[in-house]
C-alpha cells in the first residue's frame, strides 16, 4: 500500500495540473470501488474550480472552490496518473474506473486493477470529523510531532514500537517500509517496547522519522510492484533502503558482521540489524 512519500509525491504531480484549473468532466466507470461512489459526485463536481491538492495522512483530498473536498484513497494497487494537455492519446486501460478531465484539457485516469481504493465526498467543514479522518495522529512532518509529543503518546504502551507508529492514532501515513527505515536510523530495535521510547530516544525516532520521509519524497516515493508517480514515472526510494527487504545483506551503518534479519510482528515482515538497533 502506499505510504506517505508515495501519496505526498502523487498529490504534487496531480497540484500542476489541477490547482486553480476547473473540472470540465469527472467519467465514473463503475459504481464503486471498495465502497460505493458517493451519490451524486458528477454534479457535485463538474464545472468546480480545484482550490489546492493536499494530503492528510494516506489520503487525497481535492480542495474545490465550493467548499467541497474529494477523497481519494489508492488502496493496494491505485494509481493517479496524469496526460498532460496536448500529450499524445493513450487509450484508456480496463481498469481506468475514474477520469478527470481538466477544462484545460488535461486528465487525470484512478487506475485500480484491485479496487481497494475509494473516492468520497465530505465539506471543508466536516473533513475534520470525517469517518477516514477522525481520530488520525499528527503529521510527521509537521510541528506537532515532536519528542514530547511522541513520548506522551506512546505512555504505558506495552506492544513492540514498531506496531505502535503503524497506528495512525499515533502518528499520520507511516507504513511498513518507512517503520522499518526510521527505526534502523533512530537505532531502535523494533521488538522495543513503546513505552519505552521517551526522552532521547523519542526525539531520536522523530528525527529519523521526519529524515526517511523527506529522502523519500524527494526520490519519488518507492516502487515495489503498482505505485508510480503522478507523472507515470517510477518512483526510485527503493534504492537507498538500509533494511527493508534486505534479509541476510550486511548491515550498511556498522561493522558487526553480522547481517540485516526478518522476523515477523503482527503479520508483517521486519527487518533490522539486532546489533545496532537495540
Amino acid at each position: 500500500m502506499p505510504e506517505l512519500p508515495e501519496v505526498e509525491t502523487v498529490c504534487r504531480g496531480l497540484a500542476l495540473h489541477m490547482d486553480g484549473n476547473r473540472i470540465a468532466r469527472l467519467q465514473l466507470n463503475r459504481p464503486d470501488l471498495r465502497v460505493p461512489m458517493p451519490k451524486g459526485l458528477v454534479g457535485l463536481v463538474e464545472g468546480r474550480r480545484v482550490e489546492r491538492v493536499a494530503r492528510r495522512a494516506k489520503y487525497i483530498l481535492i480542495h474545490l472552490d465550493d467548499g467541497g473536498v474529494v477523497i481519494a484513497h489508492l488502496g493496494m494497487a491505485g494509481r493517479m496518473v496524469v496526460l498532460p494537455p496536448g500529450a499524445a492519446p493513450i487509450p484508456p486501460e480496463r481498469h481506468d474506473h475514474v477520469v478527470f478531465t481538466m477544462d484545460t484539457g488535461a486528465i487525470v485516469r484512478f487506475n485500480d486493477a484491485r479496487r481497494f481504493g475509494l473516492l468520497d465526498y465530505t465539506t471543508e467543514e466536516g473533513l475534520a470529523a470525517h469517518p477516514l479522518l477522525a481520530g488520525i495522529g499528527p503529521e510527521p512532518l509537521g510541528n506537532e510531532f515532536n519528542g514530547p509529543y511522541l513520548a506522551a503518546a506512546l505512555a504505558g504502551k506495552i506492544t513492540p514500537i514498531k506496531s505502535a507508529l503503524l497506528d495512525q492514532r499515533i502518528v499520520a501515513g507511516l507504513g511498513n517500509i518507512y517503520v522499518a527505515e526510521a527505526l534502523y536510523g533512530a537505532r531502535l530495535s523494533p521488538r522495543r517496547l513503546a513505552a519505552t521510547v521517551t526522552g532521547e530516544r523519542a526525539e531520536r525516532l522523530v528525527a529519523a522519522i521526519r529524515e526517511v520521509l523527506t529522502r523519500a519524497i524527494a526520490a519519488g516515493g518507492s516502487s515495489l510492484k503498482d505505485y508510480v508517480q503522478a507523472s507515470g514515472e517510477l518512483g526510485y526510494f527503493q534504492h537507498q533502503w538500509a533494511v527493508y527487504g534486505r534479509e541476510g545483506v550486511p548491515c550498511p551503518g556498522c561493522d558487526c558482521g553480522g547481517s540485516i534479519k526478518r522476523i515477523v510482528q503482527a503479520g508483517r515482515s521486519t527487518f533490522y540489524c539486532a546489533k545496532r538497533q537495540r
